[in-house]
């Protein structure tokens, strides 16, 4: 008789524990860890430009220099030949500001998001905080000043190239339809005459 109880009391223990198991395995939902890993597995991230407002407010900051003799002076129309942002390549853009500075790509992480931004086009010397003599040289940190992007003020940065240029505002209408006014920046090398 002990042993048919103990034998049916081990049956039981035993039935218990992998049912048991087997909810467990049944419950587990994903966690925003398994999502975030997904998402960095297929490419995608929560900050993609493709959903940002790319318009801007055309306030400048203090101290650029207009350009003098711009190849692309205000009120010309180009084509781009950029693609930093989603739709901005080999469509029309109406110059709306040129200046003379240095343009940076600057890699950083963003305030908001945390999300790592690699080889941002462009920002310029004016938009850095106490940035010291143009050029800086790539590996140089700094500290953002520009918002054209949010999460992008004050944040960390890395100088990856750097090139004085002829930088432009521009408006345009990207390839997906999105009615985009005073973008910065495009640099002169990435504009086209039509």
């Amino acid at each position: 008789m002990k042993k048919k109880a103990a034998l049916g009391f081990l049956t039981f223990t035993l039935a218990f524990t992998l049912a048991a198991c087997g909810e467990e395995e049944k419950e587990k939902e994903p966690t925003a860890a398994d999502e975030q890993s997904e998402q960095q597995k297929s490419g995608h991230s929560d900050m993609e430009h493709s959903t940002m407002d790319h318009s801007g407010s055309g306030e400048v900051p203090e101290g650029l220099a207009e350009a003098t003799n711009p190849a692309y002076p205000i009120g010309s129309k180009a084509i781009m030949h950029a693609d930093h942002m989603e739709g901005m390549n080999d469509v029309e853009a109406t110059i709306v500001g040129a200046y003379d500075t240095t343009v940076y790509a600057v890699s950083y992480t963003s305030t908001v998001s945390g999300e790592k931004m690699e080889n941002h086009k462009w920002v310029i010397h004016e938009e850095l905080e106490n940035p010291g003599d143009a050029p800086l040289k790539p590996g140089t940190e700094v500290t953002l000043q520009a918002d054209h992007m949010e999460g992008m003020e004050g944040a960390h940065a890395v100088i990856d190239s750097a090139e004085k240029t002829t930088v432009y505002m521009v408006d345009y209408t990207s390839a997906n339809g999105e009615k985009v006014t005073n973008h910065k920046w495009v640099t002169e090398s990435e504009l086209a005459s039509e």
